[in-house]
């Protein structure tokens, strides 16, 4: 009798050892973090801030010579419809910004790897090869500090 009874014991105690784990797994998942919320909007005339990165990435429609890119990471922003959320969770926190000119390229250049503000006249989700932002600005000035 005491030879079952030490069976049963241990077979229990295996069962709750092995137990165990899947039930506090299954607790955790249930404590997961609610999912993120999307970005606040950004509309035309909207401000967008951020660090200034400056890439060098071959441009595809001349011929595959190298260009300079500028891209601004800053939070999530919502584009306006019918962009939205460019197939993002939160919407885009990189924006390319496209110079119109050797003026405006010139003014990218010097304040690469530094935080500027933009002001933004046109937004579209990225979506030609080669583009290295989740969203494109294709129309923007920069904003003077004060």
């Amino acid at each position: 009798m005491t030879k079952r009874f030490a069976t049963r014991l241990a077979l229990v105690a295996t069962m709750t050892v092995l137990v165990t784990p899947a039930i506090s797994a299954q607790q955790s998942d249930d404590a997961a973090p609610p999912p993120p919320k999307p970005g606040k909007p950004i509309n035309t005339g909207d401000v967008l801030s951020g660090e200034l990165n400056a890439m060098k990435v071959r441009d595809v429609k001349n011929g595959g010579k190298k260009v300079a890119t500028y891209q601004i990471t800053s939070e999530p922003r919502r584009l306006p419809p019918p962009n939205g959320l460019c197939n993002l969770e939160t919407g885009p926190e990189t924006f390319q910004l496209v110079p119109n000119g050797d003026t405006q390229a010139a003014q990218l250049k010097t304040f690469a790897g530094k935080e500027i503000s933009v002001k933004v006249d046109e937004v579209a989700c990225a979506s030609d090869p080669g583009q290295m932002s989740e969203a494109v600005i294709t129309k923007w000035s920069i904003i003077k500090k004060q």
